[in-house]
């Protein structure tokens, strides 16, 4: 796929961010928190849409507008519907129980998109602002580091990323099918597929509270799920079942002694075979040796 034009604005231009807050109205103090930490931000017009997953957001300020939409669509789903609702050069996509701290946040990323337009996908650094400690997984790699350490990642944490507007349409947006769970993975091959690179930017910060993902009912199932689904929409045919093997072997060992886990994880192995996963777009073989000599080729 050819990299999407972009041309890169002076930098003394204003930018302008459409930024997607997505909620189920279950925590209004979160979401106020993210919200005023949006409308704190200096140096960028911003067009904000709340998005009520199932709920018709109320009491908003009057610089954000609302989407209500009538049933629970799923998290990628609420996402792209929020997107239509916004303009803007980047887009900005914010979980209700997420915040930026720092009013500067915005600007200092959307620099780091114009002064390297290889970057088609920005995900900050991670930190609970109770002082918590973060868990690893919040650092999207493999050999995980110093938190604050920068580089290139091939999936995000997708609470709180930024990405150009032009880049997010080639990739046909967030994987609606998947309803929660590995989003930000094809998210960030879709944009590698275009030619360009997904950052981690250690420098930068967003807030979120330390949640286990299994308070999720549905967790084992869609993890396993979408596992099959992501390679089947994304991978070549050849690489399929590698990636899909190599992930049933980690999975296998990670939760060897809890059964519970497994069998409903399976459950989800089988489904993500059975069911249809929807649009295909398998990576283009340039992708997947750029990804490799990046230091992750699409087999784990």
């Amino acid at each position: 796929m050819s990299v999407p034009s972009r041309k890169t604005p002076a930098s003394n231009t204003t930018p302008t961010v459409g930024v997607v807050v997505l909620t189920q109205g279950t925590r209004p103090e979160d979401l106020g928190r993210g919200i005023r930490s949006l409308l704190a931000q200096r140096g960028v017009h911003l067009d904000i849409v709340c998005v009520g997953n199932g709920w018709q957001p109320v009491g908003l300020p009057k610089e954000v507008t609302s989407l209500g939409l009538p049933t629970n669509l799923g998290i990628p789903a609420g996402r792209n519907r929020g997107v239509s609702q916004v303009s803007g050069e980047y887009l900005f996509f914010l979980d209700d129980d997420a915040s930026i701290p720092d009013p500067n946040f915005l600007i200092e990323a959307i620099d780091k998109l114009r002064a390297d337009p290889s970057i088609g996908l920005l995900q900050p650094r991670v930190v609970d602002p109770t002082g918590v400690t973060s868990p690893r997984r919040w650092i999207p790699r493999i050999r995980k580091g110093k938190a604050t350490h920068s580089s290139n990642v091939f999936s995000v944490w997708e609470g709180a990323v930024l990405m150009p507007r032009v880049v997010f349409d080639s990739t046909g947006g967030w994987a609606e099918p998947f309803f929660y769970a590995h989003e930000g993975i094809e998210l960030a091959w879709r944009v590698w597929d275009q030619g360009l690179r997904v950052w981690y930017a250690g420098d930068l910060e967003a807030n979120h509270p330390v949640m286990h993902p299994t308070r999720h009912s549905q967790y084992y199932r869609l993890n396993a799920r979408n596992r099959v689904w992501l390679a089947r929409r994304n991978l070549p045919a050849f690489f399929i079942p590698i990636y899909v093997g190599s992930w049933t072997a980690i999975q296998v060992l990670r939760w060897a002694r809890n059964k519970p886990a497994l069998t409903a994880w399976f459950e989800g192995w089988r489904e993500g075979w059975a069911t249809d996963p929807g649009e295909r777009r398998p990576m283009a073989a340039r992708t997947l040796w750029r990804m490799t000599l990046a230091g992750r080729p699409p087999v784990v």
